[in-house]
């Protein structure tokens, strides 16, 4: 009797967990939101802006000054508080912003608006807002714009580094810039990368001497890793960059050979009109020659 009972005794307070484990998920419905939520995402270079936030409707009411106070902390937009998201540091309207996530809120009046990121990023609207918190407030003039019935947020590339992020609603528009040392931040990527990449593979080489042969920076580095590019593995790709380098370097016979080989090797491989110009640059460069 013992032997029958002793199992049923270990399982017993495990019973009501194993029970659970069969119990099905609850049956929810998925709520219907007024204020949409939406998710912004934008590459400047290779960093990345991201913005959450949840769209108000206007629906006929007074928005500034009467919905959105003037004078109180707005969590510049719905539900949640908005985040904004920097991949890497920058500089948010001059200022400088450690990467990471935060709390964007807004101060608006009558004239001149407060805009401010916040350290704590996840909070609902500003209940829980602390001033003490913040990483930084600066101010902004709200502009007129077309109407938009839907609170909206734009990220707006100036070039590689740079960005106008704008907030607006109704008939107003708040804007700030954003600002990426892409050259500091690629250069690590680019320093990272290789560490890591095989001498064996060509590609990783070749990227990073394109990018060096491009940028008009640090020419020596670009001849050592095109040439281990090269020992790696050719193609009309390597070939073709070996050849911009060496010509740079003002070493003709070989830019002129690297650029024959890049014509070589792209025949039946690379579009017609690539194989094409690389030949008449070839005819370009000799008669220069």
């Amino acid at each position: 009797m013992r032997s029958l009972l002793l199992p049923a005794l270990l399982l017993a307070p495990f019973a009501p967990a194993l029970m659970a484990q069969d119990k099905p998920a609850p049956v929810r419905l998925t709520p219907l939101r007024v204020s949409p939520a939406a998710t912004l995402s934008q590459e400047i270079g290779i960093s990345k802006i991201g913005i959450t936030f949840a769209r108000p409707a206007v629906k006929g009411r007074k928005i500034w000054g009467d919905l959105v106070p003037f004078g109180q902390v707005w969590r510049a937009g719905a539900n949640n508080a908005t985040v904004i998201t920097f991949s890497h540091a920058a500089k948010v309207a001059g200022q400088d912003v450690p990467a990471g996530t935060y709390g964007f809120f807004v101060l608006p009046g009558e004239k001149a608006w407060t805009l401010i990121l916040n350290k704590k990023a996840k909070q609902w609207g500003a209940y829980d807002y602390k001033k003490e918190e913040d990483l930084l407030r600066w101010e902004a003039t709200p502009q007129a714009g077309p109407f938009l019935e839907y609170l909206d947020y734009r990220v707006l590339p100036m070039d590689t580094g740079s960005a106008t992020v704008e907030l607006g609603w109704e008939k107003l528009r708040v804007s700030f810039p954003v600002v990426f040392d892409t050259k500091a931040i690629y250069w690590a990527h680019l320093e990272d990368t290789l560490k890591k990449a095989p001498e064996t593979d060509w590609v990783p080489w070749y990227q990073a001497a394109a990018y060096c042969q491009a940028q008009g920076t640090e020419p020596q580095k670009a001849l050592t890793w095109i040439e281990k590019s090269l020992k790696a593995g050719d193609s009309f790709w390597n070939h073709e960059t070996a050849a911009r380098i060496y010509k740079d370097a003002k070493r003709m016979p070989e830019a002129l050979t690297h650029l024959q080989k890049a014509v070589d090797l792209s025949k039946g491989k690379a579009p017609k009109e690539y194989t094409e110009n690389l030949e008449e640059e070839l005819g370009a460069w000799k008669a220069q020659k």
